[in-house]
C-alpha cells in the first residue's frame, strides 16, 4: 500500500522526468552514418534448433516454456525474404545472431555447412546494402554444453572462445561489428520480477533436462535458478573477455561489445534505491564495457525506484501485453546512463514494445526516437537503433504470445506481413530524419 508521501514525491519525480522527456532535439536530422536496423536472434526465427540447450528445455513435461518454439518462422529457409523486407523498409542495417548449436552441435564437432550458411546471410546483407551486426550468443547454446553446467563450468570460457575463434575466422571479414553476448544480465533484472513460483518451475525444468540427460547440472543463459545466478554471472563475465580476445585475435580491428538489459531507473524520493538497483544490475558489466569497442543498449521501459523497491506505474499509463508502462522517453534515459557510466559509443541494439496493437507501436517509435537524438545532440555518442523485432517470433518461456514485430508472420504459410509502424519507422529511417 502506498502512503500519500510516496504518491506525492512519485508525482514530483513524473512531473520533472516528464518535462526533460519532452525537450525536443535541436535537430531532427540524424547522423550521415546512422544504423537503422531491425534485429532479431536465431533460435526466435530459424526452427527446428534441435541441437540448442532450450529445444531441450521446450520439449519436456516439466517445463517453464509455455510452448516449444517448433518451426518458429521458419527463417533458416526463409532469410532472404526477411532481408528483402528489411531492405525495402529503407533500413540500412540488420542485426541476426549466429547460433552456436548449428555452428557446433556437438562438442568440437564443428559444421562446414553451417558456416556456409550464416556466410550467405552476410553476404546476402552486404549485396542488399544492409550493415551485418552479428550476435555470437542470444541466449541459446549447444544442448551438450549447458549439459556440462553451462557458463556455470570453469571450461565454458574457453570454450566460447573456442567457437568465436571459429565463427571469425570463417565469417569476420564481412561483419561490421560483433556482439557477443546478449543482455547476459537479463536474470538479474528479473531476479526482483518474478515470483518464487517461476524461480521454482525454473529449477524443476533444469533439474528434468539434466535427469533426462544423466548429466549433474544443467544451466542456461536465461533458464536457471536462483542459486545459480553468481556463478552463472561470473562464467559469462569471464565468456566476454576470452570470446573478445579471440574474435580480436582473428580480426584485429573487427569492433566488439555485447548488450545490456538496460531500464531507464528514475530516483523517487530522497532515499530511493535507485543507485543501489543500478550497481546490482549493470555495475560489473558496465565497468567491464569500459575496455569494449561499443555497448549495446536494450531497453523496453523505465522504472520507478522507492525507498523499498520499485513503484508501480503511474496511474491511467500505457501498457504492453504483460501490464507493463510503456513510456517512449525511457530509451534516451537508459542511453545516456550507459554513456555515464561507461564512455564508450552506444549501440541501441533492441528497442520495442509488445503489443497486439500496433497503434501503439507506431506512436512510441517516433516518442523514443525524439529522447534518442537529444541525448545525441547532448553528446552522447550514438551509432545506430536496432528496433526490436523484424517479425513477431518465438518469445522465450511466454511462446508466441507477445508481439513485438514490425511485421507479422502467419503461423502456418509463414507469409510476412509488414504492420503500419513498419512504414511509420522505414519513413523516419529513409528521411535519416524525425
Amino acid at each position: 500500500m502506498l502512503d500519500r508521501r510516496t504518491l506525492l514525491a512519485t508525482a514530483a519525480a513524473l512531473m520533472a522526468t516528464s518535462a526533460a522527456a519532452a525537450r525536443k532535439p535541436t535537430n531532427p536530422q540524424f547522423p550521415e552514418a546512422f544504423l537503422w536496423g531491425a534485429a532479431t536472434a536465431p533460435h526466435q526465427i530459424e526452427g527446428s534448433n534441435i541441437a540448442s540447450d532450450l529445444w531441450w528445455l521446450e520439449n519436456q513435461q516439466p517445463t517453464i516454456f509455455a510452448q516449444p518454439s517448433g518451426d518458429a518462422c521458419n527463417s533458416f529457409e526463409l532469410w532472404e525474404a526477411d532481408l528483402d523486407i528489411v531492405k525495402s523498409m529503407g533500413l540500412n542495417c540488420y542485426r541476426f545472431g549466429i547460433e552456436w548449436a548449428r555452428i557446433e552441435p556437438e562438442k568440437g564437432l564443428f559444421s562446414q555447412a553451417m558456416l556456409n550458411h550464416y556466410k550467405a546471410v552476410i553476404d546476402g546483407c552486404r549485396a542488399r546494402g544492409l550493415t551485418p551486426i552479428v550476435t555470437y550468443s542470444h541466449f541459446t547454446a549447444p544442448r551438450w554444453f549447458s549439459a556440462q553446467g553451462g557458463w556455470t563450468n570453469p571450461e565454458s570460457a574457453s570454450l566460447f572462445a573456442r567457437y568465436c575463434d571459429k565463427a571469425t575466422r570463417a565469417l569476420g571479414q564481412g561483419i561490421d561489428r560483433v556482439i557477443t553476448l546478449n543482455e547476459p544480465n537479463i536474470l538479474l533484472l528479473l531476479k526482483p520480477m518474478l515470483p518464487p513460483k517461476v524461480w521454482d518451475i525454473q529449477k524443476l525444468t533444469l533439474e528434468t533436462a539434466a535427469r533426462r540427460l544423466g548429466a549433474e547440472r544443467f544451466v542456461s543463459a536465461n533458464v536457471a535458478g536462483l542459486d545459480d545466478l553468481p556463478a552463472l554471472q561470473s562464467g559469462l563475465l569471464a565468456a566476454h573477455k576470452a570470446g573478445k580476445a579471440a574474435i580480436k585475435a582473428a580480426r584485429s580491428d573487427l569492433p566488439v561489445g555485447f548488450s545490456l538489459a538496460m531500464m531507464d531507473d528514475q530516483a523517487v524520493g530522497k532515499a530511493s534505491v535507485r543507485d543501489r538497483m543500478r550497481n546490482e544490475l549493470y555495475g560489473e558489466w558496465l565497468e567491464l564495457a569500459k575496455a569494449d569497442d561499443f555497448i549495446g543498449v536494450q531497453n523496453y521501459e523505465r522504472a520507478l525506484w522507492g525507498d523499498k523497491g520499485r513503484l508501480p506505474a503511474p496511474s491511467g499509463a500505457t501498457v504492453n501485453w504483460s501490464g507493463s508502462e510503456v513510456w517512449g522517453p525511457s530509451l534516451g534515459g537508459a542511453v545516456r546512463y550507459a554513456h555515464e557510466a561507461t564512455g564508450v559509443p552506444i549501440l541501441v541494439s533492441e528497442h520495442g514494445v509488445g503489443t497486439d496493437d500496433d497503434a501503439i507501436r507506431a506512436r512510441f517509435i517516433p516518442e523514443a526516437l525524439a529522447g534518442l537524438k537529444a541525448a545525441m545532440d547532448d553528446g552522447v555518442p550514438v551509432l545506430g537503433y536496432c528496433h526490436w523485432s523484424l517479425l513477431d517470433n518465438f518469445e522465450w518461456i511466454f511462446g508466441y504470445k507477445p508481439k513485438f514485430g514490425l511485421v507479422s508472420v502467419d503461423p502456418q504459410s509463414f507469409a510476412r506481413t509488414p504492420k503500419p509502424s513498419a512504414a511509420v519507422y522505414g519513413a523516419i529511417a529513409r528521411r535519416n530524419a524525425l
